[in-house]
């Protein structure tokens, strides 16, 4: 019966020892809130863009061949009609040569064929021959002049061939690019040189998928656009939008944008220079203006933590969020003025947790005893 006494205390205390302690409560933290007031949201937002070509083409021949000449570097300034690259031309020459005998044959045999026809002519109005030979002999007279023509067609045929063999700048512009080099052989048509035309010039760049219904809208409007160069100071380009890609990009889920801003030479562009794309932004009244440190994912969706002044605790209310302008969100939806709303330390608190206002501390030093009385 003695021994049973400290089995008993034993249990108890293993038991005491494994039972779950009491959750201490959650601290009463000092939180930054502001008042919710209506304001009108608007600005100027801001893309990257590059300055590009309003046409580039990809040079190439139009036969195949061992390229033995290239005349130009990226960044020459060509003039139509420039040779650019040269293929190695003695098959085309070659077959040049074969085609002008082909056509000289051809023509001997069509002027054999029409003098016999000439000759059995005199025979038949003399009765010597009948006139199915003479038919005979102007069905040859066809058959030599299709001949002929042939032969003709394919000369001219191979002596374009034996032009080709230089390529040459269809339009005033610079070389942008270089996809072949001498001693490469090419296929006919594949990419030699890339050519940038002298004139238009466009900025391009690229806009998220939630902002390109709103890009099409403000495209109809004159004046939303402008295009400032860097390294150009505070110089402004007016730019008009002329193109809006179909589909999103696969790898950056954006779109493309082209906005024309006129004449290259006129604007002293060069191609390949950054620019910053700025989009007004049309006035929205009875919007609501949050820092970004406001807003909290929940579950997906985006919430700001609500302040009850009379019990002084903290609950989600969920928004919606219809831009940024710089460090702050553009809230539309989900608040109401007169609301209090933390705008710091929003991943640390939990709901109905109690809270109290943050008060700066030389705020506080200076204010009188009676009123540095924090609520709670």
């Amino acid at each position: 019966m003695h021994l049973r006494w400290p089995l008993v205390l034993l249990l108890v205390t293993v038991l005491a020892a494994c039972s779950k302690p009491e959750p201490l409560p959650d601290p009463v933290r000092a939180v930054r809130t502001m008042t919710i007031a209506p304001q009108a949201a608007g600005g100027v937002q801001e893309y990257a863009g590059e300055i590009r070509a309003r046409t580039e083409s990809r040079l190439g021949f139009r036969v195949g061949g061992q390229l033995v000449r290239r005349a130009v570097d990226v960044g020459d300034a060509v003039r139509r009609g420039q040779v650019l690259a040269q293929l190695d031309p003695r098959d085309l020459q070659l077959g040049q040569d074969a085609a002008r005998a082909a056509m000289a044959s051809a023509q001997a045999n069509f002027d054999q064929v029409a003098a016999d026809l000439k000759r059995y002519q005199d025979l038949r109005e003399q009765g010597f021959i009948s006139s199915a030979e003479l038919d005979r002999r102007e069905l040859a007279v066809k058959s030599a002049r299709a001949q002929l023509d042939q032969a003709r067609a394919q000369a001219g045929v191979q002596g374009n061939q034996a032009t080709y063999a230089a390529l040459v700048a269809d339009a005033p512009g610079v070389i942008t690019g270089v996809d072949a080099e001498p001693g490469m052989v090419v296929a006919a048509g594949a990419p030699v040189l890339r050519l940038a035309h002298d004139g238009p010039r466009d900025v391009v760049f690229a806009v998220p998928e939630d902002r390109v219904t709103l890009v099409k809208a403000l495209a109809a409007q004159p004046g939303r656009f402008k295009v400032r160069l860097w390294g150009d100071g505070a110089a402004v380009i007016p730019a008009t939008v002329r193109e809006i890609a179909a589909a999103a990009d696969p790898v950056t889920r954006t779109f493309t944008v082209k906005a024309d801003i006129g004449s290259g030479a006129a604007l002293g562009v060069r191609l390949g220079q950054t620019a910053s794309v700025l989009v007004e932004l049309p006035q929205t009244i009875g919007v609501v203006k949050l820092p970004l440190s406001a807003l909290k994912e929940e579950q997906g969706r985006t919430a700001v933590w609500l302040v009850d002044r009379n019990s002084m605790t903290v609950r989600l209310q969920t928004v919606q969020v219809a831009g940024a302008e710089g460090n702050e969100a553009v809230v539309s939806a989900g608040l109401a003025p007169g609301q209090l709303v933390v705008t710091a330390g929003v991943h640390v608190l939990n709901p109905g947790q109690k809270v109290k206002l943050w008060v700066e501390p030389r705020a506080a030093a200076s204010a009188p005893a009676a009123t540095r009385v924090t609520a709670r």
